[in-house]
This record gives structure tokens, sequence and C-alpha cells, in this order.
């Protein structure tokens, strides 16, 4: 298991130093000058050069890379354009924001996929089968950025039982454990929960109408052994896949927010990036996308460690 997990961490390490690499390329091949927000129209060439070099875009791009990766090794991602504030605060203030969020829709996605996906398989070709698939099928398609604006319409505007957006009272970005701010998590988490429970419930039918279909449970059915004794069986097999697809999903959610965080004001990473797109600012959106992509590697090498404690014939 030892040997598994270094090997996992050295496949680890290339992979983190091409996303750096793809990060800085893709920000700096976009068009526009990122100074372009903070200059003055009158300002002078004197102005502009000492800016450039302020922030390093007087250097070659391979030296500018270099030093980006060495900073951020140190934990300095820079300085953002629009604000002035340092960019590591600031990021990691939104993903902790982001975090919260992804890992409360995950949850809500995995137990409900469960349930509709382990019923769907157990009972298949039946109408539960056919309802509990086309939920499935129903939260893959509907386009979430779509159904928040239904949510906060219908549970916000007409029913007055939940607030609209911020992450919490007046809001505010600040996060307290209470009811009042848990209140604000409930729309936004159910709406980006919905597409992870669609797949983890078709991955998790497929699964248990694949494993209730082997020789091994018509073997445990011959010696006598219980339904509940048949499930746990079928819940073992059935995990190792569960959970990284569930990792994946985690993963996804973290970078795939953008539209849920706009749609309900939610003060993460995904808003963040979008106002790191929209002001130019080269800092801020590089060591956004930078986090958010680090975070979905780690989530892989844990989801691969976690597979390989749960079925021992993966690490081998």
């Amino acid at each position: 298991m030892i040997a598994f997990l270094l090997r996992r961490l050295v496949y680890t390490l290339p992979i983190m130093l091409g996303v750096a690499l793809v990060c800085f390329a893709l920000v700096h091949l976009a068009p526009g000058d990122p100074l372009v927000s903070i200059l003055p129209p009158d300002a002078s060439g004197e102005m502009q050069q000492q800016l450039r070099t302020l922030y390093g875009f007087d250097r070659s791009y391979p030296e500018q890379f270099a030093s980006w990766v060495w900073r951020a090794l140190q934990g300095d991602l820079g300085t953002s354009i629009a604000s002035g504030r340092p960019v590591a605060a600031e990021v990691l203030n939104a993903v902790g924001n982001t975090l919260r969020l992804a890992v409360f829709a995950t949850l809500i996605g995995f137990v409900f996929g469960c349930l509709f996906g382990f019923v769907a398989g157990y009972f298949q070709g039946s109408w539960v089968d056919k309802a509990a698939s086309l939920t499935a099928v129903l939260g893959v398609s509907v386009p979430h950025y779509w159904l928040g604006m239904v949510m906060v319409i219908v549970f916000a505007v007409i029913l007055g039982w939940l607030p609209p957006g911020g992450a919490g009272p007046g809001g505010s970005g600040d996060w307290v454990w209470d009811l009042e701010h848990m209140k604000h998590l409930v729309l936004p988490a159910i709406t980006m929960s919905v597409i992870p429970m669609g797949i983890i419930a078709r991955t998790v039918r497929a699964l248990v109408a694949d494993i209730l279909a082997q020789e091994f449970i018509v073997g445990l059915r011959a010696k006598g052994l219980t339904d509940v004794g048949i499930f746990l069986h079928v819940v073992k097999n059935a995990a190792p896949t569960a959970l990284a697809v569930m990792g994946l999903q985690l993963g996804y959610l973290l970078g795939g927010s953008i539209l849920i965080e706009t749609v309900f004001s939610w003060p993460g990473a995904g808003f963040l990036l979008n106002s790191a797109i929209f002001q130019r600012d080269l800092p801020l959106l590089q060591g956004t996308i930078l986090v958010l992509a680090m975070f979905f590697v780690v989530l892989n090498l844990l989801v691969d460690v976690i597979q390989g404690t749960l079925d021992p014939r993966i690490a081998r």
C-alpha cells in the first residue's frame, strides 16, 4: 500500500507542473492588456513601463512562468491588479466558500444518487426503475443555472421561505455556522447537487445491475445468505467506483460553479473567477485557476488512495 501511495505521489508531481504551465499559457494567450483597467487614459509611456516592471510583464514568458511558479511554491500568488490586495488571501477566502458549497452539494447528490441508483438496480425493468432513471436523466439534462433562477423565483420570491442570494444576511460574505447563514446555503447547494445526483444515480444503477448478475451473487443465494447480507456485498463491490465518481464530481463542482455562484451571488471562487475575467486581472485569474486545478489533482489522489484501501485489487 505504501508503494502504491508513493507511486501515485510521483505521478502527481508532473501533473501539477503541467497544470501550472497550461494555466499560465492560456491566461497569457488571451487578447487584451491587463493594465488597461488601472491605467488612466492619458498615462505616459514611462508610467506604463513602471507598472509593467512592477508586475513583471516586461520580462519574457519563460522568466515570468519560472518566477510565478517559484513564488507560488512559497505561497505568494502575486498582487491583484484591480484591488491591490494579495491574491492568495482573496483566493483562499473564495475557495473556502466554494468548497463549503461544493461539499454540501456533493453530499446531497451522493446520498440521493446512491438511493435512486440502488433502487433502480434492484428493481430493473419495473416502474420504480423507470421513475428513478427518469429522475437521473432530468438531473443531468436540466441546465443548472436555469434551475437556480426557477428556485429563486419559487422559494425566495413567491414563497419567501429562503433568501435569494449571498452567503449571509444583508449580502455579507463572512460565514458563520448558524441558522441564518445555513439558509443561504440551501438553494445553491440543492441546485448544484442535481447534476452529481443524476450522474451518480446512473453509475450506481449500472453497477448494481452488473453485480447482481454475477455468479458469486448466485452462489451467495445458494448458500442461504440473507438479502441484507447480499446487499452488503453489493455495496462493498460498488463503493470504490461510486466513491471515484463522487470525488470527480466534487472536483468538477469546485471549478464549474461560476454560473451557480453568479445566479446566487455566492462569494466563491467561481464568482471571483468571473470578476477576474471581466477585469482582465491576470494575477487573480492565474491564482484562482491554479488553486482550483490543484484541488482537483489532490482530490483525484485522495480518491485513488481511498479506492486502494477499499479494494486491494486496485492497489495491486
